[in-house]
C-alpha cells in the first residue's frame, strides 16, 4: 500500500475523528489529495517537494484538501453546497510560484555547467 505524504493519524487529529472506521477511506482522500497538489503544481521535479520552505506547505495542502475530501464526501442535503477550498487554493498558488523559481534555478544551474 502507497503510503501518503500526510499520516492518517495527523488526518485523524485534523478532522477530529477518533475511530478507526474510516482509516482505509482517509488513506485514500490523502493518496489523492496529495496527487492533486503535485499535479497542480507540477510532478517533473519530485526535490522540489524535498525542500524545508515546501514540505510543511504541501502537508497543509494535503490536509485540507483531503478533510474536504472527506466532510464533503456525500451530498445528502436538499441545499447545493459549493465548497470552495480557499486555503488549498492559496497554497497550491505559493507552490506554483516556488516550483517555477526552483525549475528557473535548476536551469541555469544547468546552462553553467
Amino acid at each position: 500500500m502507497i503510503e501518503p505524504l500526510v499520516s492518517i493519524d495527523d488526518l485523524k487529529l485534523s478532522l477530529r475523528v477518533d475511530t478507526n472506521a474510516d482509516d482505509t477511506l482517509l488513506h485514500g482522500y490523502a493518496i489523492a489529495a496529495e496527487n492533486y497538489i503535485k499535479n497542480a503544481v507540477g510532478n517533473d521535479k519530485p526535490a522540489f517537494y524535498q525542500q524545508d520552505n515546501v514540505v510543511e506547505l504541501i502537508r497543509v495542502a494535503v490536509i485540507a484538501q483531503a478533510s474536504a475530501y472527506y466532510s464533503y464526501r456525500t451530498a445528502l442535503s436538499l441545499v447545493q453546497s459549493y465548497p470552495i477550498e480557499l486555503a488549498v487554493d492559496s497554497i497550491v498558488s505559493q507552490l506554483q510560484g516556488e516550483y517555477a523559481r526552483f525549475e528557473e534555478e535548476n536551469t541555469d544551474a544547468n546552462k553553467s555547467t
